[in-house]
């Protein structure tokens, strides 16, 4: 079983039973699931992850005080603490992971503040453009195993999915990148014999790709070294994930270096007939840089499509 389906296990056989023995006050206020960071939010985790930060529990998320009191939550606090602290061979630390508790009683104000700036979810549209998608993949991702207000689910439906507005414009941003960097600069750097400055640029070209991708899929890329795995995960141009890897483990010498400029040519062709196929550019042609353009040029707010192109980046 990975983390998920072993924390989903405990809440099942220790922490329901005893919310609803000791705090069936709590049961229309509280919610319940595993949330946040770790691997096993993104059902990623593997015995390499039980090495740390890896163990039996939840998170259990109170509205604000002036629902649930302090003492509540102290009392929630204690009564979560004291659950058996083995189960299916693991065993719950006393001790909270390094950048503070994963689970355990949180305030839901608290958790959302934490992950993306705001306590109840709501983003100005500055924060839409500047998040990292990995902050809001942590506030959308793992499992709600039980909501009593419903409020926890309604924030977390509410971040879920980008404004379009700001899905083109972080688009935008690095379609330009992916141009600058691998179509254009990457054979430069290699005629001016600089390999090392080849490779940065092949680094940025499939950087920006992959941000690329997860915004033509609707989804959030997650921390950078579950990048890839997740990349395959999705439904569109999940095959760009072999050819992106291959780009960054590869050297630049010789004949090798046109396979690999000739396979930046291809991930863009692949990319601009997703572009066309969501109807995000009106470009024809091969040249990223023009898709950037004209994915901007469809943005609807006036103020957001006036910001310097690389605004998101």
């Amino acid at each position: 079983m990975n983390g998920l389906d072993i924390c989903r296990a405990y809440y099942t056989e220790f922490g329901a039973p005893m919310l609803q023995s000791r705090f069936p006050e709590l049961m229309d206020k509280i919610a319940v699931g595993l949330m946040g960071a770790g691997s096993e939010c993104l059902g990623f985790d593997d015995e390499i992850s039980r090495d740390h930060d890896f163990e039996p529990g939840f998170c259990l998320l109170l509205p604000g005080e002036d629902v649930v009191d302090r003492r509540t939550a102290f009392l929630l606090e204690r009564a979560y603490a004291a659950l058996p602290r083995e189960f299916m061979d693991l065993t719950r630390s006393r001790l909270a992971p390094v950048g503070g508790p994963r689970k355990g009683v949180l305030r839901t104000g608290e958790f959302f503040l934490e992950k993306v700036g705001t306590a109840d979810g709501v983003l100005t549209v500055d924060q839409w453009l500047k998040l990292p998608q990995q902050s809001l993949l942590e506030a959308t991702g793992g499992e709600v195993f039980f909501d009593g207000l419903g409020q926890v689910t309604a924030i977390r439906r509410s971040l879920s999915r980008m404004p379009e507005d700001a899905r083109r414009k972080r688009l935008c941003g690095h379609l330009l990148l992916m141009a600058q960097a691998g179509q254009y600069n990457y054979l430069r750097c290699l005629k001016h014999g600089e390999s090392a400055a080849a490779q940065l640029a092949v680094n940025e070209f499939v950087g920006s790709a992959i941000e690329v991708i997860f915004l033509l899929n609707g989804t959030y890329a997650p921390y950078y070294k579950w990048r890839f795995r997740a990349l395959r995960q999705q439904k569109k141009l999940p095959l760009l994930a072999e050819t992106l890897e291959y780009l960054l483990t590869t050297g630049n010498d010789g004949d090798l270096a046109e396979s690999k400029y000739m396979m930046i040519e291809d991930t863009a062709s692949d990319i601009i007939e997703e572009l066309q196929n969501q109807g995000l550019t009106e470009a024809i042609c091969g040249d990223l840089e023009k898709h950037a353009y004209s994915v901007n040029d469809g943005i609807v707010d006036g103020d957001v499509r006036n910001l310097n192109i690389f605004y998101c980046l």
